[in-house]
């Protein structure tokens, strides 16, 4: 797959980098430029992501490294029993836990929740930093849902990340994950004080929790392009592509 001149491998993570020094100089750049293109179409295009990092798993599969980008480019095209071999490949090799809340996610994607559950209660949970320990906790809940155990994913959702006040980088899709869960169980007023934290904690826009809120709020945004069409034919005076029209409930 062509990669762009201007894409040396020197992107890398350092910890990849060294990684890669296990290999001849020309494989090693051939290997990191493809992780460098993984990196870079992972969330905007997955399917190239992948084919790059099958590139990359062809020429280096004995690194660690290769196998999680693998593994992550499989999950987000949702090939979870391939991603969930990569994740165990590369967990073997490293003996890390970090990959442990995806592998479990991947069991939810192959329609194994009840494993999900399962590896949440396990020892290695507890070897996870605060990040990974909350990511667990969405993956527990999300299992719970999955059994169709709503009051239960609530319950597996309410901690102390939850109720601190400080702002981390988990804090906005735990807040959503709990105002979605209250929302399925039809307790709306509740979910919307929490997707309302969630706005106010998504600090870079990983959620849609705006959208959801205004959604429960009887906002309708109108188009721009809805106004000049109706100003220029019927004029109707309809408001800004900015502004919003509400049912009047808040």
């Amino acid at each position: 797959m062509p990669i762009p001149e201007e894409v040396t491998g020197d992107e890398i993570d350092k910890d990849v980098r060294q990684e890669l020094q296990s290999l001849p100089k020309t494989l090693a750049e051939d290997v990191a430029r493809n992780l460098v293109m993984v990196a870079r179409l992972l969330d905007e295009d997955p399917e190239s992501a992948y084919g790059y990092s099958r590139v990359a798993l062809r020429l280096a599969s004995r690194v660690a490294a290769v196998r999680e980008a693998a593994g992550f480019a499989a999950y987000a095209n949702q090939k979870y029993s391939e991603a969930l071999a990569e994740f165990r490949a590369a967990r073997r090799m490293t003996g890390s836990v970090e990959l442990w809340p995806v592998m479990a996610d991947c069991e939810r994607g192959l329609g194994r929740p009840e494993k999900a559950l399962d590896m949440a209660g396990t020892p290695e949970v507890h070897k996870l930093d605060k990040a990974g320990q909350v990511e667990m906790r969405l993956v527990a809940a999300g299992a719970r849902r999955d059994m169709g155990q709503l009051d239960a994913a609530i319950v597996t959702l309410q901690s102390p990340e939850l109720a601190s006040n400080s702002v981390q980088p988990w804090t906005a899709r735990l807040r959503y994950a709990y105002a979605d869960a209250l929302l399925a169980a039809g307790r709306e007023q509740e979910a919307r004080e929490w997707f309302a934290k969630a706005v106010e904690s998504d600090r870079d826009g990983s959620t849609d929790a705006s959208d959801r809120l205004a959604e429960l709020d009887g906002v309708d945004f109108v188009d721009a392009l809805d106004e000049d069409e109706d100003e220029a034919g019927e004029g109707r005076g309809t408001t800004s592509g900015d502004e919003a029209e509400s049912d009047g409930r808040g």
